[in-house]
């Protein structure tokens, strides 16, 4: 295939100088003649060149002139301008450099000189066009690849979603008398963290907190009840003491299972959360929870606000050993474990918000 040349503008007032141009540039460029800048003006409006040979002194419209309004459109700003000058002093010189050309050539030129130098500023321009491509080229495979990316999320992100939302169904299903009750207290917990996350006493420990995993893993709160007998998850009536010991165990098991898919799993944030969950939102402030008694803040702060949302939510619900309590008794009785049940901070945000959490 027949390499395409490349066009070069020779602009130039004298006819001798247009004339040597032409037959010095003709067999390697397509070459374009225009006595004035006007004229290349309008020549320009047919031909796109790849480079211009351009002289200073020309009437009507100089070449400094000239490649200003060049240098102003940005349709032929870029492209490389080289004066051809009787000129030949530093002042001149600077003054065409500075106003955007590429080379100053002196006339009379060496024809062997000028075609080496039109040869290597071609290069130049070819080489920077190629990278340019390519960074265009780059960025939009970068574009595409997170495109890619997004989507591949998306589609892991709402399987894990309909998972969560599968396990979570399990557990209503085997404990039908909360039924509501997870999809409840993550609304709660959600409430409750937009209320405190840019509270003083909590901002740092929320600083580096994923919101939208967190509130996927509450789901698994009470995912131990999956290994709960069933005798007494639906038993109707109240707990005999040695079933309420069984039933703690919820909070083990559930941390038990978490940890199992762990172990097949790379660590994330999202396990963590629902692990904390599990394990931990039957504590209280006072020490008197379960499994671990843990005491204050070092309950995790995850625990501390499901606590709220999750007694919240069964005191205003329904079981077939109690009547729901109206939303002001219930907050009555959250007020009343301030500082025993619930962390006394987090117990006056609820309070002060209270009506958020009303269905």
């Amino acid at each position: 295939m027949e390499d395409v040349k490349e066009t070069i503008f020779l602009v130039d007032d004298n006819s001798t100088n247009l004339m040597n141009g032409m037959n010095l540039l003709n067999a390697r460029y397509n070459v374009f003649t225009a006595p004035s800048a006007k004229k290349m003006f309008s020549l320009m409006e047919k031909h796109r060149p790849d480079l211009i040979l351009m002289d200073i002194e020309m009437p009507e419209m100089n070449g400094y002139e000239a490649i200003k309004i060049l240098k102003s459109n940005p349709e032929t700003r870029d492209i490389p301008v080289i004066f051809l000058t009787g000129k030949n002093d530093v002042n001149s010189e600077l003054e065409g450099l500075n106003a955007g050309a590429l080379d100053y050539i002196s006339k009379p030129f060496v024809p062997p000189l000028l075609l080496k130098r039109i040869e290597v500023h071609l290069l130049i321009e070819t080489q920077k066009h190629t990278m340019k491509q390519q960074r265009e080229e780059l960025k939009n495979f970068n574009e595409n690849l997170q495109q890619m990316v997004d989507e591949k999320t998306k589609t892991v992100v709402e399987l894990q979603d309909s998972i969560l939302k599968t396990v979570a169904d399990i557990v209503e299903c085997r404990d039908d008398i909360t039924g509501g009750h997870i999809e409840r207290t993550q609304r709660g917990v959600g409430l409750l963290v937009e209320l405190i996350k840019d509270h003083p006493c909590y901002r740092s420990d929320m600083s580096e907190w994923n919101i939208k995993l967190l509130l996927q893993s509450s789901q698994l709160h009470d995912v131990g009840k999956i290994a709960i007998s069933d005798r007494i998850l639906q038993k109707p009536g109240c707990l005999t003491k040695e079933e309420f010991e069984e039933m703690k165990k919820h909070t083990v098991l559930g941390v038990q299972i978490i940890e199992k898919i762990e172990a097949t799993t790379k660590a994330n944030d999202f396990l963590k959360y629902a692990k904390i969950f599990a394990g931990t939102h039957h504590e209280r402030w006072d020490g008197s929870g379960y499994p671990g008694g843990l005491k204050g803040e070092m309950i995790p702060l995850q625990s501390r606000i499901m606590a709220i949302a999750d007694v919240y939510d069964a005191l205003t619900s329904e079981r077939p050993y109690k009547k729901a309590f109206p939303h002001e008794e219930a907050v009555r009785i959250i007020t009343e474990g301030r500082g025993t049940q619930f962390d006394p901070v987090l117990t006056d945000m609820f309070i002060e918000s209270a009506g958020l959490f009303k269905n």
